[in-house]
């Protein structure tokens, strides 16, 4: 959780005026950061991880095998990542999709550089 969210469920007094220059101060988080995020808009973060390709517990379980297959000796080459990601993106289509016909696009030709750096183990 950040720290503007933090502040926020921390909070004031209601009835104090000022509200968000008070908690602005308080937290040493600034007020336009306090003020959009009391409405509604999503941190940094939370917008990066709905943006994602993979869904967190899906790069999660990438991570997994990946080190696995490099512990029995096996190491796949990051570069190849992105055809995995491409085939787990696949399957949670054709399961979780009415129709399994639409074609799924592969990531981004620099997707694997991106989890390389979300993920450096």
């Amino acid at each position: 959780m950040d720290s503007a969210t933090i502040a926020l469920l921390d909070g004031l007094d209601p009835t104090e005026s000022g509200k968000y220059a008070a908690l602005s101060k308080a937290s040493n988080v600034p007020y336009t950061t306090l003020w959009h995020r009391a409405h509604g808009r999503p941190s940094i973060q939370d917008k990066a991880k709905s943006q994602q390709y993979l869904t967190p517990s899906e790069e999660e379980a990438l991570v997994n095998y990946l080190l696995r297959m490099a512990n029995n000796g096996f190491p796949i080459p990051i570069i190849y990542t992105r055809s995995l990601a491409a085939v787990i993106a696949c399957q949670r289509t054709s399961i979780f999709e009415a129709t399994p016909n639409e074609t799924i696009r592969p990531p981004g030709k620099n997707w694997h550089r991106a989890f390389q750096k979300r993920h450096p183990k």
